[in-house]
């Protein structure tokens, strides 16, 4: 009787892609092939000088300063769960909760988002009857929602939703300020089903958005006074920067498996019809039993048009926005009024140049030496994509003169550093699910093959070492159940 196919596969697997979805699926794969003894032999290729992809961190002095991501979501559990795997958790930190506030710009202002209100609508009167933010007229369209029947199933932009549901108030002045830190995007484009399912499916369960909130929120209040509320904050960091996970991630892949400098220019069926044949820039070639595409979407799309042309098609079609950081350090005494909270989101109707900023140091601690602050600006984004293109000393400019206007810190930085992303963020048009779909359908003649990235099923940390363990996975699965 032969042995079990779970034993010794010795099967070749390339992981296309060293950002953060990639290093997930290798780690995944190594996880998967010290459980089960698989004997398999893998390859990470990364066409960068270094991994982590959008993601690293930089020591300037005593500030740690983030050029990418500065944290990720606990709601999804993915990323939390890979650092508790990795043995991180003593180093995540959490929020500063003295800091918990939000500002937004506000006819030249700063005002503060009213307390318990969640992204497109209050969960509590008082604070919400308060806010200058939005005229009576436009309080009392909010209001309206809570009478409004359900809208069709079909996909819609977040920007027709929330007008539909609670006006154009809502969606200018505070809905899209928000979003667009979050996705870089223009609301009239931005598919509801693939951004925000949580509030159609509100609607459709109970028609009403606020009351399905004001719900949401009791029973969140029940369960913080039965004691059990959540150990993390909604976002949380490592002590040392996110570039602690991508080096913990790297750690735990064999030696030799990485190789930087090496985009693919070619990827072929083999002889058999049923393995790879990978081609790096140096002519070097791999051959593989399965490949993890974890390069941006339109690099993907490249790859794959000799094989896939319906797919790579779709996939080059996924636009993507650009965007620019710029970190700048402080002294407390620069500033004339105190900073109280995590920052401030800009509407596009302000027409500033800048789409939010975040004061780093308030949001997590060890961010800058006592007595000083880090803040960072974010510029460009779809609905201006103009200006993360400027060169550095324009962009730095920029920035710090809507920083006079807003905060009144006149004083010249200590320093400051601009980080550009180029073509870093994924649009989740109306219509991309769909676009997803067509595009697995196309690839599932290859069982061999998985894709993952943040251009799919979400753009942040924890969906992304989502869809890196789960195309590793998938790809494990495929491999027992074939014979070689």
């Amino acid at each position: 009787m032969s042995s079990s196919i779970d034993i010794a596969m010795n099967r070749r697997i390339t992981v296309i892609g060293g950002g953060i979805a990639g290093l997930a699926a290798a780690h995944r794969l190594v996880e998967l092939n010290g459980e089960k003894a698989l004997g398999l032999e893998i390859s990470l290729l990364e066409a960068a000088p270094r991994l982590g992809g959008s993601i690293a961190t930089e020591r300037v002095g005593d500030f740690l300063v983030e050029t990418g991501p500065d944290s990720f979501i606990t709601e999804k559990p993915w990323a939390l769960r890979l650092c508790e795997r990795l043995g991180l958790t003593a180093r995540l930190v959490s929020t500063q909760a003295a800091y918990q506030k939000i500002y937004i710009v506000h006819r030249g202002g700063l005002e503060p988002l009213p307390e318990g209100f969640f992204l497109l609508a209050p969960t509590r009167l008082w604070p919400f009857i308060q806010t200058p933010l939005f005229s009576w007229r436009g309080k009392l369209r909010m209001a309206c929602e809570i009478f409004l029947p359900r809208g069709d199933d079909g996909d819609e932009s977040l920007g027709s939703f929330v007008r539909r549901r609670f006006g154009a108030e809502a969606l200018e002045r505070v809905a899209q300020p928000l979003v667009g830190g979050i996705y870089a995007s223009d609301p009239d484009k931005l598919s509801l089903t693939a951004t925000m399912p949580r509030f159609r499916e509100m609607e459709r369960a109970r028609r009403s958005i606020l009351w399905a909130m004001w719900s949401e929120q009791r029973k969140r209040a029940r369960r913080r006074e039965a004691g059990s509320g959540a150990r993390w904050s909604l976002f949380v960091t490592l002590v040392g920067g996110m570039q602690e996970f991508v080096d913990a991630l790297a750690r735990r892949l064999p030696e030799g498996s990485i190789r930087l400098h090496a985009p693919v220019t070619k990827l072929a069926r083999d002889e058999r019809g049923r393995g790879w044949r990978v081609t790096t820039a140096d002519h070097e070639t791999l051959d593989s039993d399965a490949v993890i595409l974890a390069a941006p979407a339109f690099g993907a799309g490249a790859m794959l048009s000799p094989i896939a042309a319906a797919a790579a098609t779709e996939l080059k079609n996924i636009p993507y926005a650009s965007t620019a950081t710029v970190s700048l350090a402080y002294r407390r005494g620069d500033f004339p009024h105190t900073l109280d909270s995590f920052g401030f989101v800009v509407p596009a109707l302000e027409r500033r140049k800048i789409m939010a900023c975040t004061f780093s140091s308030l949001k997590y601690p060890g961010r800058a030496p006592d007595d000083h602050l880090l803040l960072r600006a974010f510029v460009g984004g779809s609905l201006q994509p103009e200006l993360s293109n400027d060169d550095d000393a324009t962009i730095e400019s920029n920035v710090r003169a809507e920083l006079a206007s807003l905060l009144g810190v006149k004083a010249r930085p200590l320093f400051a550093r601009v980080f550009h992303h180029p073509n870093s963020m994924p649009q989740y048009h109306v219509g991309h699910d769909a676009r997803i779909r067509r595009i697995e359908n196309d690839l599932a003649r290859f069982p061999d093959l998985a894709l993952a990235g943040s251009a799919y099923h979400g753009v942040g940390i924890s969906d992304c070492v989502r869809t890196g363990e789960e195309a590793a996975e998938k790809i494990v699965k495929q491999l027992q159940g074939t014979p070689r």
